[in-house]
Formats: C-alpha cells, sequence, structure tokens
C-alpha cells in the first residue's frame, strides 16, 4: 500500500449517545477544507450484521458478555480502518462512545490508541449533563426518567464511564456550545495547536 506524504487529519469525538458527536461530525466534514470521511459508531453499526447488533455500540452494563469479544475485534478493524484512509491522505472525523462497563476490563481504547501510533489523532471529549442529555432522548426518541424519577441505569453508566480515564486534548460542552461553534473550537486547534498528545498518554498509561 503506498502512502501519500502527508496523512489525513484524524479527529475523534468521545461522548455518550445524544451528547452531539453526530452534529459536529456532520458539520466538520461538511466545512472543513479537504475531504473529511466519517467512520463512526452509526456508520460501524450499519455494517453490522443484525444478530450481531448493537456491535461496537454495546452500552456499558455487561448485557451481552457473549458479544465482547467480537465487539474488541471490531474496535480494532474500525481504528485500523482510520489508519489506512490517514495514510492514504484522506482526513477522518470518528463519532464514538468508549468505556470500559463490560464484564470483564477489555482495554478498548487503550489498544485502540495504540493503532493510531503514527498519525496525529486529536482526542475530542464530548460533554454534556446528564439532564439534558435526559430532555434529547425524549425528544429523540421519547424515552426519558424511570417512573420513580431516577435516570434508567444504562444512561447513568454512560455517563459514569465515558470519559474515564478522561484524558483529551480538547473538551467540549454542547449544552453550551452550538455543533458550528464546537467544530470551530476543532479547527482552530487543528491548525493551531499545540500537537495532540492524549492518543500517545493513553497508550503509554499504566495499570496501577
Amino acid at each position: 500500500m503506498s502512502h501519500v506524504e502527508k496523512p489525513g487529519k484524524i479527529v475523534i469525538l468521545n461522548g455518550t449517545p445524544r451528547s452531539g458527536k453526530s452534529s459536529i461530525a456532520a458539520v466538520i466534514q461538511n466545512s472543513f477544507k479537504g475531504v473529511w470521511m466519517n467512520l463512526g459508531v452509526d456508520q460501524f453499526m450499519k455494517m453490522t450484521p443484525k444478530s450481531y447488533q448493537p456491535g461496537i455500540g454495546l452500552r456499558p452494563g455487561a448485557e451481552h458478555p457473549d458479544l465482547e469479544p467480537l465487539i474488541v475485534t471490531m474496535y480494532h478493524a474500525l481504528y485500523e480502518s482510520i489508519a489506512i484512509y490517514s495514510h492514504l491522505g484522506l482526513n477522518v472525523v470518528v463519532d464514538v462512545g468508549h468505556h470500559d462497563g463490560y464484564s470483564v476490563p477489555r482495554d478498548i481504547l487503550k489498544e485502540c490508541s495504540k493503532i493510531l501510533n503514527g498519525p496525529e489523532v486529536l482526542f475530542v471529549g464530548i460533554r454534556c449533563p446528564i439532564d439534558i442529555i435526559m430532555e434529547r432522548r425524549k425528544d429523540t426518541w421519547n424515552r426519558g426518567y424511570n417512573p420513580d424519577g431516577t435516570v434508567p441505569r444504562p444512561v447513568r453508566l454512560w455517563q459514569e464511564l465515558v470519559h474515564v480515564p478522561g484524558i483529551y486534548d480538547l473538551e467540549v460542552d454542547t449544552s453550551i456550545l452550538p455543533p458550528e461553534e464546537c467544530a470551530r473550537i476543532i479547527y482552530k486547534r487543528l491548525n493551531d495547536g499545540p500537537p495532540p498528545s492524549a492518543f500517545r498518554r493513553i497508550s503509554e498509561e499504566v495499570e496501577e
């Protein structure tokens, strides 16, 4: 495989469902200079056979331990694909929800960070308070709080686990900023620096 002289840029948006990742990815793809390919979780799930759904979209809570080894492989395939696109000079934006809330620790984020140890990767944390997440869930899916007024366990687990270990190059809060402003901040960081380092730090993190 021939590589171009300058690899494509990579932006990975990490956050919970309904945090606004897809909206930011769409702005990046449609407004940033150059060709930006979207290899996010929704696109990957569309390629996944029905019997293996939700694939990499599996929420925390160890609900399907039988799928977990396959999900590890799927994440590796996704990140190998990201690397290939970048090596061929195509920019990539990825919206995902990394967590380690499986039946056993899987260390997927750390392993994926090692796959992308060549090209620069801007790792962006997409923050959003849980009350706003609940409003968006109700507006989108008509699903809200439990009858007793508590937050459903899967939603709470997403909120607790998606930002572990919390090592990012940049963080934005979509309850405060619209997608266009989040994308503008990301664009400025890509072009003005400093160089991203989150994935390197994650890959080198020593387990205690």
